[in-house]
């Protein structure tokens, strides 16, 4: 099993693991991944160990299991490919690799922000438009309703 004690960065358990740990259905409600989830990024290599399993051969997760699919979870929801997740879980089994990991975590922040900036421009122009049928739709209920064939030009 890795030893995650040392420079390995991990997030906060989002709850109470018990030292035998928790199922896989524990597991997915804990952290929001799904089942199937799990056991494909297992297939994948994306954890940094196989879950352990119990005498019945059930994965059992750890919470150092749990704080890893944690990570996982935010790099994934912040637009990380699997094949990127796959490179820094690479990366994280290897001691002396701290360089390489913030690097390749500095590459995705800048990603990440692009696509910040790129829906923020597009939640101002959702608002522009908002703006504009609020307008119109205040003009609308001011007038008579005589003509409502009419283009108003918000669209």
């Amino acid at each position: 099993m890795n030893d995650m004690s040392g420079p390995l960065l991990l997030p906060e358990v989002p709850g109470e693991v018990p030292p035998d740990g928790l199922s896989i259905g524990e597991t997915a409600a804990l952290t929001g991944v799904g089942v199937e989830t799990l056991r494909y990024y297992e297939r994948e290599g994306l954890l940094l160990d196989p879950a352990p399993r119990d005498a019945g051969g059930r994965r059992r997760y750890r919470e150092n299991d749990i704080a890893w699919i944690s990570g996982l979870v935010m790099l994934r929801e912040t637009g990380m490919p699997i094949a990127d997740m796959r490179v820094i879980a690479d990366l994280s089994r290897r001691p002396g690799t701290e360089a390489e990991r913030l690097e390749f975590l500095e590459r995705h922040r800048e990603r990440v922000i692009e696509e910040m900036e790129r829906t923020k421009r597009h939640l101002a122009a959702i608002d522009k438009k908002i703006r504009a049928y609020r307008r119109q739709t205040k003009e609308e209920g001011e007038r008579p309703h005589g003509n409502d064939n009419e283009d108003h030009g918000a669209r």
